[in-house]
């Protein structure tokens, strides 16, 4: 008897399984005539982030003749979006634009971080790189990444450096720097881009490390100049700039970048059709030279796979950055 109501119970359970089988393979196959997608930023509108977003999702309403919905749901340095997010049901109505502070930084940043960058969420696709790139004040007297270094190393007490805020990659870049010269450096956090780029502008710090096209005005007006860019080929925004490599540091290579995650468990058929379509949408010549002209975006496309890869090397990389920075965030 026991035996027969083992075997019935196993044959209940099995039934069971393929029945939660069939259901998510119906489910999939059916996906997305329900309801439009939600790709959510979670940064304010107007950021790389929500540019990605915008210009990619409309590419790919049109491939899956379903709309995309933008939905900015900023604060805690993106975590309140993410954890959203993490929390939405896995059926491919969801997206999340994640960057390399939300899933990679984060999980060193916050002691107590509301989700798991890599347990919670199914990698779909690196869209793009974001080069960050050294900017000087243009009357600091130098011209390149060798000068500035050695500016740094005869002028201790002035040896400081702006960024957009405690623990964002153009902080950390900025460490990465003061721990390859090996020069103490003083960060100077502020509340955004626009107030570290302009105390720069005005001499009150020597240097920072921002994206392209947030300095490209200050540097066209005269008051910043571009030194290097830490990607590893240059900038069709700035062809002239060479890379860190070509400047003599090959070591200082933190570049921002973004991608786009699912909530965990999304159906492998979803991931992969998404997955397909926006790498396609990347490669149309006019979505790209949007990305790269216009914002000074490096396109990637990435298989799922890659993009996991890179969330786990950097999250690892970057920890010892924010160790060695001492940047912390409640």
């Amino acid at each position: 008897m026991q035996r027969r109501l083992a075997l019935i119970a196993a044959a209940t359970a099995a039934c069971s399984t393929l029945g939660l089988f069939a259901a998510t393979a119906a489910h999939a196959s059916d996906w997305p005539a329900a309801k439009p997608i939600t790709w959510v930023v979670p940064f304010a509108a107007g950021g790389s982030t929500d540019v990605v977003a915008r210009v990619v999702g409309q590419e790919l309403a049109t491939s899956l003749k379903q709309a995309v919905v933008v939905d900015n749901r900023p604060g805690a340095g993106g975590a309140i979006g993410v954890q959203s997010v993490a929390r939405s049901p896995a059926d491919g109505y969801t997206l999340i634009g994640g960057t390399i502070s939300t899933h990679a930084i984060n999980a060193s940043l916050y002691k107590k971080l509301p989700y798991d960058p890599v347990k919670d969420f199914e990698p779909i696709t690196l869209i793009a790189y974001v080069p960050n790139v050294l900017m000087v004040n243009a009357d600091l007297g130098v011209n390149t990444v060798q000068e500035l270094v050695a500016w740094l190393r005869k002028n201790p007490e002035k040896a400081s450096y702006a960024s957009s805020g405690a623990g964002t990659s153009t902080h950390l870049t900025g460490a990465q720097m003061a721990d390859l010269i090996k020069v103490p450096m003083q960060h100077i956090a502020y509340k955004g881009s626009p107030q570290a780029l302009q105390d720069v502008a005005a001499g009150n710090v020597p240097f920072l490390f921002d994206q392209l096209t947030a300095g490209l005005p200050l540097v066209k007006a005269g008051k910043l100049k571009f030194l290097a860019v830490t990607t590893k080929t240059r900038s069709p925004l700035a062809p002239d700039v060479p890379t860190t490599a070509e400047a003599g540091f090959p070591g200082l290579d933190l570049v921002s970048w973004q991608a786009v995650y699912a909530p965990k468990g999304t159906p492998k058929a979803v991931v992969t059709r998404l997955n397909a379509d926006i790498v396609k949408a990347l490669k149309t010549p006019e979505l790209k030279s949007k990305l790269e002209t216009q914002f000074g975006m490096q396109v990637v496309g990435s298989t799922p796979a890659e993009l996991a890869s890179i969330t786990a090397a950097d999250t690892v990389r970057l920890g010892e950055l924010v160790r060695k920075s001492g940047a912390s965030a409640e």
